[in-house]
């Protein structure tokens, strides 16, 4: 909903995690229930500043090495377009709306 469509979100997603150096995680984040995508290096995570995290790609060598070697770009289209669980990402979300309206009322 915030990205146009669903292939430019996984477009973003793809791009944070390619260009994320070395180890880390590609984050499909909602703050204030705007969504956003985020990377982070090695163990660090946006939930440590208060972001609502909704779902997460592993960028770590370990994640894609066994069957991708070094070609990172083609594990996260593996990943983004087959494998992620998109209806988790969005129950997440929906959480999320949930203990918002719970709070002001």
């Amino acid at each position: 909903r915030d990205f146009g469509s669903t292939s430019e979100l996984i477009a973003k997603m793809a791009q944070a995690g390619k260009e994320q150096f070395g180890s880390g995680w590609a984050w499909l984040v909602s703050r204030n229930g705007k969504l956003a995508v985020e990377k982070t290096a090695n163990a660090m995570n946006p939930m440590a500043k208060g972001t609502n995290c909704l779902l997460t790609v592993d960028v770590w060598e370990h994640a894609y090495y066994l069957d991708y070697q070094n070609a990172r770009p083609k594990y996260l289209e593996a990943v983004l377009e087959k494998l992620l669980n998109w209806q988790f990402a969005a129950e997440n979300l929906d959480k999320e709306d949930q203990a918002v309206r719970a709070a002001a009322e």
